[in-house]
């Protein structure tokens, strides 16, 4: 048996899953369940977790799915029809996927967009709207420096890397020089050699050989905190 917040809660989430395709925040839900504070959202979440009825999607931030309704007894499909207190009666209402899914992904410190400078390795995430970033595996660095500045990178953007050890001509990249030293740069091929272009007229391409240069991801998107 649920408590009667309980119920109440798992009905706000399933509407506004139907509603929006986007599950609500916890001040949300605290206003819409009258709470003092967001703990006692935790703890309803995390007893209707604990029964079966809720689940935590995996690396993303506001993203909850109703597996079964208080009325059912067993699982329900994803394509479920909602309770009839709360939406028009309509066979199998389609819960879409949220739409504003945000996803960890590692950040890696700082990386020159300017002289090499070394990519710090670090343990901290930032959370990244999903839609930037496409399939792979991606990690994120901040940029420090001026080099960049006409393919529109800034001193402090982040730059979303999607992970990778091949690049065309062209594409910007993570080129990690001599194995200790790492810089965000367009990309150039030459037989032996490899260029590591700035995108700012003020600073020279920089040359290497082929040997000592690799290929750590290359660009998939950018973030700015705008102050």
């Amino acid at each position: 048996m649920l408590t009667a917040k309980q119920h109440e809660l798992i009905r706000f989430i399933q509407q506004r899953l139907e509603e929006t395709g986007v599950s609500p925040s916890f001040e949300e839900m605290k206003e819409a369940l009258d709470l003092k504070s967001k703990s006692g959202v935790h703890r309803l979440i995390s007893a209707l977790e604990e029964r079966g009825f809720i689940r935590r999607l995996p690396n993303r931030a506001r993203a909850l799915e109703v597996i079964r309704q208080p009325e059912d007894a067993t699982p329900a499909p994803r394509a479920s029809a909602a309770p009839a207190s709360i939406v028009p009666p309509a066979a199998n209402v389609n819960v879409p996927e949220p739409a504003n899914d945000v996803i960890e992904i590692p950040l890696h410190g700082r990386i020159a967009a300017g002289a090499p400078i070394e990519a710090l390795e670090g343990q901290s995430s930032l959370p990244v709207p999903a839609a930037l970033l496409g399939p792979g595996e991606h990690y994120a660095l901040e940029v420090s420096g001026d080099s960049m500045v006409e393919a529109g990178i800034f001193d402090g953007d982040f730059a979303l890397i999607r992970r990778t050890n091949t690049a065309r001509d062209g594409e910007i990249v993570v080129a990690l020089v001599k194995g200790e030293e790492a810089t965000l740069k367009y990309l150039h091929k030459d037989g032996s050699l490899v260029r590591l272009d700035p995108a700012n007229a003020s600073y020279d391409p920089q040359v290497y050989g082929a040997d000592d240069v690799e290929v750590q991801g290359k660009l998939a998107g950018l973030l700015r905190r705008y102050h």
